[in-house]
C-alpha cells in the first residue's frame, strides 16, 4: 500500500550471519581494486556500533570470494572512487546487501591495517589521477577495531541525550575522529554519535585490549553515553573468540554488557565525598581549616548522599584523633588519605592506593581513574517543594520538534498510550502515559 504496488518480494531468512564488507576503490580508466574487507557485524537497531578489520571470521578462500565479487560489482558499473560493498555471510555462503558510493563512517580501520589515506586517494582520483601503485599493492599489517561512541542510554531503549560536554579527552593510545571537543553541547540537530575512537596494534586481541583501556580512562563528563556497553563488549568473552554475529546485542542481555563494577563505584563515591568536602573547605573565607559542615557535636559524622546510576550511597565519615573514619551505606571501610584537592584525590582504600581525577558541575561530580568513570549526583537532605512533578503530568526526557500531539483536552488516556510524537536526532520518539 505504501507503494501503489502490490507485488511482494519473499527473500530467505538468515541467521547466525556476518555483516562483512569490501572496500573498493576504482579510478577514471577502468581500474578497481580493492583494499580488503571490514567486520562490522556487532550493530544496535541494525546500526553499527563496533567495526573491525580485518575479519578473523572468514577463511582465505571466502576472503578472495568477497573481494572478487566486490571488484566485478564495482567495475560492472564503471565505478571511479571509493566505495563499499557490502555482504551477509552465513557459514560458507554470503549474500550481496548493497554498494554505498563513499566513505563509510568506519574507513579508519582500512586505513590502519593498510597504511593508506582513502580521503586522499577520494581526492585524487577525482582529480583524474590513476590508481597510486600504494593502493594497486595493498596489504594488511596487524588489526584495527573502532567503536562508536554515542550520547544514548542503551538500558532506556538508546534514548539519546543532550546537554553540555564540560570534558572529552582520550590518551593518545587510540585514534579519535570526532565532531566534538570539551566545551561543545551536543544538541538535537543530527544524530547522536560523538566519535570514532580506534586502536590499533599487531593482534586483535591486543587491539581490544588496548581500546578498552583507553575508552575506560577516558573522561566524558556530559550527557550519558554507550561507553561502558563499548567496553562491555570488547571485554566480553564471546567477543574475544571472534563469536560476534549480527545478533551480538540480543543474544548478550545490555544488563551483563553493563555490569557494575561494585568496588569501583564504592571506591569513587568515597573519593567524590573527600573531593567536595575539600572544595567547599579551601572556598571558605574564614575558618578553612575547619571541616567542611563541621559541628560543635564531636560524635556525630559528617554526611554525603549520592545517587549513582539511580541507586542511592549515604556517606558518613569523621576526622578521629586516630585517623579518618568512613563508613558507606553503614559499612565501615579503611581509608588513608595521601593528598587531596577539589579536583583530585589521592587516597588508599582498604590498602590499595590510587589518585583519582575528580571533577564537579552543580551537583554533578565525575570521577575517574584506570577502571572507569562514575558520575555521582549529590542528592539534597531535603527535596526542593518547587522540583516536584504535578499529579499527572508528563514530560519529554529530550528537547525535540512536536511532530503531533494525538490526545485532545478532555479525553481518557490509558497508560501506554502514545500522547504526543516528537522528532530529535533524526530519530522519532513516542511520548507515553505513564
Amino acid at each position: 500500500n505504501a507503494f501503489g504496488d502490490g507485488t511482494i518480494f519473499v527473500e530467505r531468512w538468515l541467521e547466525n550471519v556476518r555483516h562483512i564488507e569490501v572496500q573498493v576503490i576504482g579510478d577514471m580508466y577502468g581500474n578497481v581494486t580493492h583494499l580488503f574487507e571490514r567486520e562490522c557485524s556487532i550493530q544496535r537497531r541494525h546500526q553499527k556500533v563496533v567495526e573491525e578489520a580485518p575479519s578473523g571470521a572468514i577463511t582465505t578462500e571466502m576472503r578472495d570470494r568477497l573481494t572478487n565479487s566486490a571488484v566485478a560489482a564495482a567495475a560492472a558499473v564503471d565505478y571511479a572512487g571509493v566505495g563499499t560493498v557490502e555482504f551477509l555471510v552465513a557459514g560458507d555462503e554470503f549474500f550481496f546487501l548493497e554498494m554505498n558510493t563513499r566513505l563509510q563512517v568506519e574507513h579508519p580501520v582500512t586505513e590502519m591495517v593498510t597504511g593508506i589515506d582513502l580521503v586522499r586517494e577520494q581526492l585524487a582520483v577525482a582529480m583524474g589521477e590513476p590508481l597510486s601503485d600504494q593502493v594497486r599493492n595493498a596489504t594488511t599489517y596487524g588489526h584495527a577495531i573502532e567503536v562508536r561512541l554515542y550520547a544514548e542510554d542503551p538500558l532506556a531503549g538508546w534514548l539519546p541525550g543532550t546537554g553540555p560536554l564540560h570534558s572529552f579527552r582520550f590518551d593518545d593510545t587510540v585514534r579519535v575522529d570526532a565532531g566534538y571537543e570539551s566545551g561543545s553541547v551536543v544538541g538535537t540537530d543530527y544524530d547522536p554519535m560523538l566519535a570514532k575512537v580506534i586502536a590499533y596494534a599487531d593482534t586483535r586481541a591486543e587491539t581490544a585490549t588496548v581500546l578498552a583501556r583507553a575508552m575506560r580512562s577516558a573522561e566524558i563528563h556530559g550527557p550519558r553515553t554507550n561507553r561502558d556497553l563499548l567496553v562491555g563488549v570488547l571485554e566480553h568473552k564471546d567477543f574475544l573468540a571472534g563469536d560476534t554475529p549480527t545478533s551480538f546485542l540480543e543474544d548478550h542481555t545490555l544488563e551483563a554488557l553493563l555490569a557494575s563494577d561494585t568496588s569501583r563505584i564504592r571506591d569513587h563515591v568515597v573519593a567524590a565525598t573527600l573531593a567536595t568536602s575539600a572544595g567547599r573547605s579551601d572556598a571558605a573565607r574564614v575558618q578553612s581549616s575547619i571541616p567542611s559542615g563541621w559541628r560543635n557535636l564531636f560524635s556525630q559524622p559528617q554526611l554525603a548522599m549520592w545517587d549513582v546510576d539511580g541507586t542511592e550511597h549515604l556517606v558518613t565519615y569523621a576526622h578521629r584523633r586516630d585517623g579518618l573514619m568512613v563508613a558507606i551505606d553503614g559499612d565501615p571501610i579503611d581509608v588513608c588519605i595521601v593528598d587531596v584537592a577539589e579536583d583530585e584525590a589521592d587516597i588508599e582504600i582498604d590498602g590499595i592506593r590510587r589518585r583519582y581525577r575528580v571533577a564537579t558541575v552543580g551537583a554533578s561530580t565525575w570521577v575517574n581513574d584506570e577502571r572507569g568513570q562514575t558520575l555521582c549526583v549529590a542528592l539534597p537532605r531535603f527535596p526542593a517543594v518547587e522540583n516536584e512533578a504535578s499529579a499527572g503530568s508528563l514530560a519529554s526526557p529530550l528537547p525535540g520538534k512536536v511532530l503531533s500531539v494525538d490526545v485532545a483536552i478532555g479525553d481518557t488516556v490509558a497508560a501506554g498510550a502514545v500522547v504526543a510524537r516528537l522528532e530529535a536526532m533524526k530519530m522519532e520518539h513516542t511520548i507515553s502515559a505513564p
